[in-house]
């Protein structure tokens, strides 16, 4: 079995949260899973930046898949995004203090890319150990499909697989009922989604 190179990215916390579970998640990976050898990044969560991060860490590395997680509160469940659109938008300002309205992120850039990893395996894979997760068609317009947008765009016509996973809130993250997922349960299903790579 040949050995491949995985690049996997966690955001830091923004929006006054003191975790974020993407990053508490990638942290606890292993630095090897299947056939593939992991590196794992904290990225910030600013527009621009976030990705030029992932960017510059890939150039270091040359990955084979480049699988970037972020938070989405209020889902309940895992969920693996098929789509990056050219587009920011943001309802708070990122941690630099930025909130675009409606820009393009690569100004006449392509309206959208799909992902280039195999989601739909994935999903099955996480599914098939009873973890709550899906496939999502839209990964908004703050940060994080900044980050999916820029990628796919950087890395359009290479060998570089890129894909995006959304996790839910923690349970400490949330008051009143709100969706969560616990920790290990959300490292597990990395750990199969990427297997299942």
């Amino acid at each position: 079995m040949s050995i491949k190179k995985l690049l996997i990215t966690g955001f830091e916390p923004f929006d006054g949260q003191s975790i974020n579970p993407s990053w508490e998640a990638v942290s606890r990976l292993p630095e090897k899973i299947g056939e593939y050898t992991v590196t794992k990044l904290k990225i910030p969560v600013e527009f621009s930046r976030g990705a030029e991060c992932v960017i510059k860490k890939a150039e270091e590395i040359s990955p084979d898949v480049i699988l970037c997680v972020g938070q989405a509160g209020g889902r309940e469940k895992i969920c693996f995004e098929r789509i990056g659109v050219n587009i920011r938008n943001a309802s708070i300002a990122d941690n630099a203090g930025v909130k675009p309205t409606d820009e393009p992120i690569i100004k006449d850039g392509r309206e959208a890319f799909f992902s280039t990893v195999a989601n739909r395996q994935m999903v099955d894979a996480v599914k098939d150990k009873g973890i709550a997760c899906a496939m999502s068609y839209h990964a908004g317009a703050y940060v994080c499909n900044d980050v999916l947008y820029t990628l796919l765009h950087r890395f359009n016509g290479t060998d570089v697989k890129v894909g995006f996973i959304h996790v839910p809130y923690l349970p400490e993250q949330t008051t009143k009922g709100e969706p969560c997922m616990e920790l290990d349960e959300i490292v597990v299903a990395l750990n199969c989604a990427i297997e299942a790579l």
